[in-house]
């Protein structure tokens, strides 16, 4: 019989647990070898499920300091979301810090000054809030502040540019930015849904606002300025989690109805072997995916001087790395907690702890071995009673002739 997800249920007559499985678990754990070379070959039983406590304490405090800093200071929009007024200075004499000085002593409060690079050369950009001024007031400022600056960058006050961007265009790329989050959770919820069931999609969102979180306070413990760009890499981020996410549970769902629904493992042990299966494949996507941002924020940033693509590569970089770690020790332990609470499940933990047959972790290797001889298992008896049907019926056809 199978339950409306597709999976089976539980059989009541698997009360015993292989002798092979046991054997199979406790050799590959007594291999030996580095943590690198037991993880290449698959023979890793990292407890990521029993020490779920540790992850989510940490998790926990990282969200509160993120969300103190955003509370305290606050995240620093740029004037897309926010509106005010852009100098953008092309020179390449020009400093940051020159051009802080200049705005400080002019009354320009607040400022953010950053350096651009680009095909066409440097230039300086500084941005600033001057909503609170009159209409004659700031477009004084304004012509002050880009003779002071085209005087130090050593180019005529028409070469210095000037951008205004008012609270409307703010307040409409803010609830753009905030409708696409939005449709993107709803687009989870449906999908993994439809996919798997609603308490893996459960976890996985609240996996997906980890991340959020997480990187939201990074930004506001930063101070790094949130442009729409930032938006984009962070709406890339999410579904990135999401597809580690996925790839983890698509192992689990295959795990529980060889293991967990045949009574050999209980739920959440079956999601740590799931967890350490795919554990190297999610080490090697993030790793390949953290270099090219490793290299925008240190070449692009330090060396070109682009420092622009701080804020879309520190935003990969924060969302990739808490990505890879939610999939792992936030969507699976959630996942478990979720699961545990089913009755099915409940009796198989009290039925393993019974027989005293839970204490050993499964490696992927001892769990490829145990599904091996479990076939090897199942075709020898299938063949068995084969044979035993096939005698029965030749005998009752022997006694058949020998009455006629």
């Amino acid at each position: 019989m199978a339950d409306k997800f597709g999976d089976p249920t539980i059989d009541a007559n698997s009360d015993e647990v292989d002798d092979e499985l046991l054997r199979a678990a406790e050799d590959s754990l007594t291999a030996k070898g580095s943590i690198f070379s037991r993880l290449y070959r698959g023979e890793t039983a990292f407890a990521f499920i029993p020490r779920m406590r540790r992850w989510f304490i940490l998790s926990a405090v990282v969200i509160i300091l993120g969300m103190g800093a955003v509370a305290i200071r606050g995240l620093n929009f740029g004037i897309d979301f926010k509106g005010g007024t852009a100098w953008q200075v092309p020179s390449q004499t020009l400093s940051v810090k020159t051009a802080q000085a200049d705005v400080a002593a002019l009354g320009v409060t607040q400022a953010t000054v950053v350096s651009l690079g680009g095909s066409s050369g440097r230039t300086i950009q500084v941005e600033a809030d001057l909503s609170r001024l009159s209409v004659p007031a700031r477009t004084a400022l304004e012509d002050r502040v880009s003779a002071r600056l085209a005087k130090d960058g050593g180019v005529s006050a028409q070469a210095v540019g000037i951008t205004d961007v008012g609270p409307t265009w703010g307040g409409e790329i803010t609830s753009k930015a905030i409708r696409a989050l939005i449709f993107f959770f709803l687009g989870i919820v449906l999908y993994i849904s439809l996919r798997f069931e609603w308490k893996m999609a459960a976890a996985a969102v609240l996996a997906v606002i980890h991340d959020l979180l997480v990187t939201v306070g990074i930004y506001a413990l930063v101070g790094f300025q949130v442009t729409p760009a930032t938006v984009i890499a962070v709406l890339t981020i999410l579904g990135y989690s999401l597809y580690d996410t996925i790839v983890v549970f698509d192992r689990v769902q295959e795990n529980v109805k060889a293991l967990a629904n045949t009574g050999r493992m209980n739920y959440s042990d079956t999601v740590n072997l799931s967890v350490n299966q795919v554990l190297m494949r999610s080490l090697n996507t993030s790793i390949v995916a953290i270099i090219p941002i490793l290299s925008i924020l240190l070449i692009g940033a330090e060396l070109l001087g682009a420092t622009t693509l701080q804020d879309f590569g520190l935003a990969l970089f924060v969302g990739l790395t808490t990505g890879a770690y939610s999939s792992i020790f936030i969507a699976s332990p959630l996942l478990c907690i979720f699961k545990e609470r089913e009755k099915r499940y409940q009796q198989l933990r009290l039925r393993i702890s019974a027989k005293g047959a839970g204490a050993v972790l499964l490696t992927p290797r001892a769990a490829a071995m145990a599904g091996s001889v479990a076939m090897v298992s199942g075709s020898s008896s299938n063949g068995s009673s084969a044979n035993t049907s096939t005698k029965g019926t030749g005998g009752s056809k022997s006694r058949a002739k020998k009455r006629r």
